[in-house]
């Protein structure tokens, strides 16, 4: 049996679950959401996103493959650069509004103590 809140939306099975905690796992670390962040504004490779991020290139490298292993990251070769990106819009919208409401909440903390 599937509960339903308040709001009227049910909840998810287990395994969107799963798979949706696996995802905000790979987004809790910073390097990573830098990352996503950077391939939502547009496409890069691996030297880009490392001069972007502030992040070595080995490390930027690890970061990408394991985003892409969740789906949350493509790439395709164009020459002899593999070029990175992010074609999932809703991964887009998700860490667009969260940052975004994070970024708002610090301004108006920030204008509460005149700093």
């Amino acid at each position: 049996m599937v509960a339903a809140d308040a709001g009227g939306f049910a909840d998810p099975p287990a395994e969107v679950l799963t798979e949706a905690a696996a995802a905000f796992g790979l987004l809790s670390s910073p390097a990573r959401l830098h990352i996503v962040w950077a391939l939502a504004q547009g496409e890069s490779d691996v030297t880009g996103l490392a001069e972007r991020v502030g992040g070595a290139l080995p490390a930027v490298s690890q970061h990408l493959t394991k985003l892409k292993l969740a789906g949350l990251v493509r790439s395709r070769r164009e020459g002899r650069r593999q070029v990175y990106y992010v074609d999932d819009p809703d991964v887009v919208t998700v860490v667009r509004v969260m940052v975004g409401q994070l970024s708002a909440r610090t301004l108006v903390r920030h204008r509460g103590t005149g700093a």
